[in-house]
């Protein structure tokens, strides 16, 4: 019988989910759309997410262990998420998973993971800029 390796063990294991993350943090800390919304200390957050991605693409359970289920739409609601800063984010991700070297359908299969929560995450609608009323 054939084993099916998980995205997690595909990508390289914790190795590289501590490479994205440490990627996506930089990147989330120097995007003046998603500061506001983030603590200025982004240690906290960067470890959270570690668990909640390796978790996500099928390995250790760890983020369920310690937080239970995810339910991201709901951890996050204090946050106002906007269509802009779910882009911003998603943009960050794709910087950092470039930086860590992954490409290709790897890429494509990873962001388009991604993006499911990321579009479930908006629960603010963008505020108008007196360009566009």
């Amino acid at each position: 019988m054939t084993k099916i390796n998980t995205l997690y063990e595909t990508i390289g294991g914790q190795p590289t989910i501590d490479t994205i993350v440490d990627s996506l943090y930089k990147h989330i800390g120097a995007n003046e759309t998603l500061l506001p919304i983030f603590p200025d200390d982004l240690e906290e957050s960067a470890r959270k997410q570690r668990l909640f991605l390796t978790q996500f693409f099928g390995g250790p359970p760890i983020y369920s262990k310690e937080r239970g289920r995810p339910m991201l739409p709901v951890r996050h609601q204090p946050f106002e998420i906007t269509p802009a800063r779910r882009d911003a984010w998603l943009g960050c991700m794709q910087t950092a998973l470039t930086e860590a070297g992954i490409e290709g359908a790897l890429f494509k299969d990873i962001m388009s993971r991604l993006a499911v929560p990321a579009f479930r995450m908006v629960n603010t609608e963008e505020t108008p800029t007196k360009e566009n009323e």
